[in-house]
């Protein structure tokens, strides 16, 4: 019986070193969250910094936007207000 419970403890004091092994490798690995965060985090960083690059490149690049034509009566309107009459009245 001796012979038995020697083999055992040693199979046991294998196991358990090897176990340990294991445990180590996977507590040295990545944490899930924090890979799905820095993905997140890249990405929105990625977004916001190509929305600038094309915001720069339409302001130097695209014509300037025309002003609404004002109406007659609109003009009539702004010229009274300053105390010029208009023509033809």
């Amino acid at each position: 019986m001796d012979w038995i419970y020697s083999s055992e403890m040693k199979y046991n004091r294998e196991f358990s070193q090897h176990g340990k092994v294991i445990k180590d490798a996977e507590a040295k690995g990545f944490n899930p969250g924090l890979i799905v965060l820095l993905v997140v985090v890249g990405l929105l960083l990625v977004f916001l910094v190509g929305n600038y690059v094309l915001y720069l490149y339409a302001q130097k690049n695209l014509p300037q936007r025309k002003k609404k034509p004002i109406s007659k009566k609109k003009m009539k309107r702004e010229r009274l207000k300053q105390g010029v009459s208009a023509p033809g009245e």
